[in-house]
């Protein structure tokens, strides 16, 4: 397993991560003995970073990883994510920064967050969501340094709003955040337009979410694919955005023919082949897929004539508009 530094501040961590939102719930029906069989397996094979959040499975995630870290001498980097308060999804440009993610609020459920990781100090603590609308008053993460000199948390970080992912480049060049976690695969690309240049040049940890977008980009879906109650991918692909995404995934299939990758390993190469990202974190749901995804870390880099290619498939989509 290669190794990646968490930006200028951070440690040295597996560039290929575990994303843990699967085994804490909301992607369908998920055994906990498959949860601790991935989460193992992942380990065993070099795996040394986490990624968590208090709302997968309201903490259920973070005390499975709790659990399973115990007795194990190797050190693992967990990162974890506190929501706002209760309130628009992202977050209104309306909103008053304090009345989402006050100091009480956030000291009681960072409290929370070390008591679920059963911990003294939180490797990473990154705000859920944001709005460029609070860059010109950045409070929360002004209550994030306080932490850090409390000995509660080591870094600060914040998960990029889905529809305006450079809503966090103000907060990266103004030293707020020490990394940032963004979405960034075959179909979302407009990272690479600025922010992860930003995070270079500023020192900023990158942590990859959503690289198979939702599955997608797996290449295991059908057009008449759909999903099971309580799987959040239900309304994600709902309508006719199964079959728009298939006929995309078809298209860079025929990219990947003869290229000696699968759908899922090109995935992570590309997004792995870019310098400013430190981990990528695809989900693991049970020890197969934790295999499968540890193996890519070994694999040759991918060509620069194939990236190339591959960067054409960006899909400027944002909440799904009309446009083809």
């Amino acid at each position: 397993m290669k190794t990646r530094h968490l930006g200028k501040s951070g440690p040295e961590i597996s560039e290929i991560g575990f994303g843990a939102w699967a085994i804490g719930g909301n992607w369908g029906p998920q055994g906990e003995s498959d949860s601790i069989s991935a989460l193992e397996r992942a380990l065993d094979l070099g795996v040394s970073f986490i990624d968590t959040a208090a709302g997968y499975g309201n903490g259920k995630s973070e005390k499975i990883i709790a659990q399973m870290l115990k007795g194990r001498d190797e050190r693992v980097t967990v990162a974890t994510k506190t929501q706002p308060m209760p309130g628009d999804w992202p977050p209104s440009p309306y909103d008053k920064v304090e009345d989402r993610y006050a100091e009480s609020y956030l000291r009681e459920h960072i409290e929370e967050r070390l008591r679920f990781l059963e911990t003294d100090c939180l490797d990473l603590l990154q705000l859920h969501t944001w709005t460029r609308a609070w860059n010109s008053n950045p409070e929360p993460f002004a209550v994030l340094k306080e932490l850090k000199k409390e000995g509660k948390i080591r870094l600060a970080g914040v998960s990029t709003p889905e529809h305006d992912q450079n809503s966090v480049i103000d907060l990266m060049r103004g030293g707020w955040v020490d990394v940032v976690q963004v979405i960034y695969n075959f179909f979302e690309q407009e990272p690479a337009a600025e922010l992860l240049d930003v995070a270079q040049e500023t020192g900023v940890g990158v942590i990859v979410g959503v690289p198979f977008d939702e599955g997608s980009l797996t290449g295991k879906f059908t057009e008449e694919f759909t999903f099971p109650e309580g799987d959040f991918r239900r309304d994600y692909f709902a309508g006719d955005r199964m079959p728009r995404t298939v006929k995309r995934v078809e298209a860079i299939k025929k990219e990947l023919e003869d290229s000696g990758y699968t759908m899922a390993q090109a995935a992570l190469k590309f997004i792995l082949a870019h310098p400013a990202v430190s981990t990528v974190i695809p989900g693991m749901r049970n020890a197969a897929q934790a295999e499968a995804n540890a193996a890519v870390s070994d694999l040759s880099e991918m060509p620069e004539d194939l990236l190339g290619r591959l960067r054409a498939h960006a899909w400027r989509r944002a909440f799904w508009y009309d446009g083809k």
